[in-house]
């Protein structure tokens, strides 16, 4: 029966996929205004969020939601420093393993330091770009509320990038059509009512001020002295407005069909009313650093979203249930289906993303270099791989600065820094400064980039960033001469952030990701002609083993009680990550890694997990040869593994979205379909009871 099952796959799986049919049977519909069923448009450098008006009309009765955010790469603001402070007065020294190593952290006192750790927090913060909204008027004359807008059916169409809104207010019919283009950071709308005849329907737009907060939806309208913003260019059918707030300047472009004016009501609150009696107007709103002459008309952003979506879908991996008789077989698909549109135009710039993508700020607006890997890797799998490289070029960026930091802290080589900004500046944090699990990420991209086609191009254009890379790696690893071996740390925070640095050394995912990192580096020297690193085989020949007790793996060798101690049992189980997200390396015992799986699967408090750890945790039972345990953990219902309506993983009130779990999720799917480097059966990582037929196309291995 087993080998009759494959034989089933085996062939269903050579059978195109109507790609078409499966992207459209996951349309999202709103039927009530849902704040965390908010839809967006975008294509990766620029992502607008609207509510289900089909634009930004309620911004704050969405704000703790998934709010209305219109955010770009290029969008970023800092507050005018006028005390001066140093970005070294937010280092701290720290003695580890016999000598003095500063630390960019968080500071309580001094006060000088705290303020100053503070700045260098918040500046820069991206920047919320401004709302674009509809102004419509009830009968006697006052503006509608959220609770006015009756008969909603709001549809997003995937396949085409289109969202299409329709209401009504006191009886009379809207319809809006939204559309993001494909290239520029421009958004197209066109609405159909009476409403717009009769004077009782504009489009407004208004300029919020940064709030300099940990996070910033775009809502505030207060400090309206602060900044300026002023009509610089008026036109019949064209107006374009000029937004300056301290060291930022940008424009909005706006341009219509038929006549409308332009008239700003209040500060940072423009108007535009269309003056023809028609019952249809047409509106393009076009943001950029830059002063330009023109926008693409609706017309034109409509034709490029639907050829933009139609191209993505069309290329790289796909996957159809189709046929499965699992109960759970559609919510998977709609999971693929929707964080593939997400990722798409949320993640896909030439900076490494944030958290909450281009929707709305965490952590300032910063990428964590962290969770790069989370966000990105999953792109390479799907088959675009180009989409993953758009944010490669940016390390070599930032390369200065990595340099600059290994060399602050006695390191060779280039140290990635944690929480950064667009120039790859350090940022203070009491816990990403000691963080070291985004190091390898580098070496994996750059070794996801050379599968594609290992050609030596790839090992040309990434050599001297994953041999900066590796020469930290071997830097950074303390001989300790008692025990003959190459020791992390101490001075570490594993993945799993429950433990202090000054405490903490050989983490066994790191000590793991360590070996990985080294010898992938060193097959890239072998691969050029080059000889392999002395300093680097030192390493490898003499790294801690991974440690152990009771047979199964701890979260770190100065940690023996990793499953007694309770506050050791939450977060992210990342040792999982050991043989999940990395391969089989000669530091692994298999056997104990089942073992741990098992401890872990049943002891660890889930509730008090992240979103990729449930997509971590399936690669790490594909691996084992548990597919109904993957399965099972890419649907455990565990609040932080909730994704909602419009495919958005949320984790809690702070974090209403969280990409990485998405592209996590993405990942583990073409681990699960396609396999691994060592995989000995077809799809692994779901059951072969009758109840899954997957078909799949256009997937990589993973390593």
């Amino acid at each position: 029966m087993l080998v009759l099952l494959w034989h089933v796959t085996t062939i269903s799986s050579q059978t195109p996929i109507n790609r078409k049919a499966v992207v459209e049977r996951h349309k999202v519909i709103n039927t009530n205004a849902d704040t965390l069923a908010s839809l967006s448009v975008g294509n990766g450098k620029f992502a607008f969020t609207v509510d289900v008006t089909g634009l930004q009309t309620f911004p704050e009765f969405y704000a703790k939601g998934v709010p209305l955010g219109t955010q770009s790469e290029w969008g970023w603001h800092s507050f005018r420093d006028t005390v001066g402070y140093q970005f070294n007065e937010s280092l701290k020294e720290y003695t580890l393993n016999g000598r003095k190593v500063t630390y960019s952290v968080q500071w309580s006192q001094p006060e000088r330091n705290k303020q100053a750790s503070n700045w260098f927090r918040q500046n820069p913060h991206r920047l919320q770009l401004g709302n674009l909204g509809l102004e419509i008027y009830k009968k006697n004359g006052t503006l509608v509320s959220v609770q006015d807008i009756k008969n909603i059916r709001q549809e997003l169409n995937p396949w085409t990038g289109e969202i299409k809104s329709q209401f009504s207010v006191e009886g009379e019919a809207v319809v809006v059509w939204t559309y993001g283009h494909a290239q520029q950071d421009e958004v197209g709308v066109k609405i159909q009512s009476k409403l717009i005849a009769q004077g009782r329907l504009k489009v407004n737009l208004r300029f919020p001020y940064p709030t300099g907060d940990w996070t910033d939806v775009g809502t505030n309208y207060k400090q309206v002295d602060k900044h300026i913003s002023n009509v610089e260019t008026a036109k019949p059918q064209l107006a374009s407005i000029l937004h300056q707030l301290d060291t930022t300047t940008y424009y909005t472009l706006l341009k219509w069909k038929g006549n409308a004016r332009v008239a700003q009501a209040q500060k940072h609150y423009f108007v535009v009313s269309p003056a023809d009696k028609a019952d249809v107007f047409e509106l393009s709103c076009l943001f950029s650093p830059a002063s330009i002459s023109d926008v693409p008309s609706f017309t034109e952003t409509q034709a490029s979203s639907v050829q933009g979506w139609n191209a993505f879908w069309s290329r790289g991996g796909a996957v159809d249930f189709a046929g499965s008789t699992d109960p759970r077989a559609h919510e998977l698909e709609r999971r693929i289906i929707l964080s593939q549109y997400l990722t798409k135009i949320q993640c896909v710039n030439s900076q490494p993303p944030q958290e909450t993508g281009l929707t709305y700020n965490s952590w300032f607006g910063k990428p964590h270099l962290e969770m790069h890997w989370w966000h990105a890797i999953h792109f390479a799998l799907w088959n675009r791989l180009d989409l993953l490289e758009h944010s490669l070029n940016w390390y070599q960026q930032v390369y200065q600065e990595a340099q600059n930091l290994a060399k602050r802290q006695g390191y060779t080589g280039a140290r990635w820094q944690k929480m950064t900004d667009p120039e790859g500046k350090e940022s203070p944090s009491s816990v990403g400064a000691f963080l070291i699990w985004q190091q390898p990420h580098f070496i994996y991209f750059a070794e996801l980039c050379y599968r594609d086609k290992q050609d030596r191009a790839k090992l040309e254009k990434y050599k001297d960033l994953v041999f900066a890379t590796a020469d930290f790696m071997a830097s950074y690893a303390w001989f300790d001469p008692a025990k003959g071996k190459y020791v992390l740390g101490k001075g570490v925070i594993p993945a799993q952030e429950r433990y202090k640095p000054e405490e903490t050394f050989n983490p066994t995912y790191e000590l793991a990701y360590w070996h990985w990192g080294l010898s992938v580096a060193q097959q890239w020297r072998e691969r050029l002609g080059m000889p392999r690193k002395a300093e680097w085989d030192e390493v490898l020949t003499k790294l801690s083993p991974l440690p152990e007790a009771n047979g199964v793996y701890l979260a770190a060798e100065s940690a023996p009680d990793s499953y007694t101690n309770p506050i050791y049992k939450t977060d992210h189980p990342s040792v999982l990550g050991t043989w999940g997200m990395l391969p089989v390396t000669p530091l692994l015992d298999k056997a104990a890694m089942r073992r741990t799986f098992d401890l872990i699967w049943n002891t660890w408090t889930w509730q008090d997990t992240w979103g990729w750890d449930f997509p971590m945790t399936a690669m790490t039972a594909t691996r084992l040869g548990l597919p109904d345990k993957a399965v099972d953990a890419l649907l455990m219902p565990i609040r932080t593994n909730t994704y909602l309506p419009n495919g958005h993983n949320f984790q809690d009130e702070r974090l209403r979205l969280y990409l990485p779990g998405n592209g996590g999720f993405l990942a583990a799917i073409a681990m699960m379909c396609a396999g691994y480097d060592d995989a000995a059966t077809n799809n692994p990582g779901f059951p072969k009871d009758g109840k899954w037929k997957v078909k799949w196309e256009g997937l990589q291995k993973m390593p």
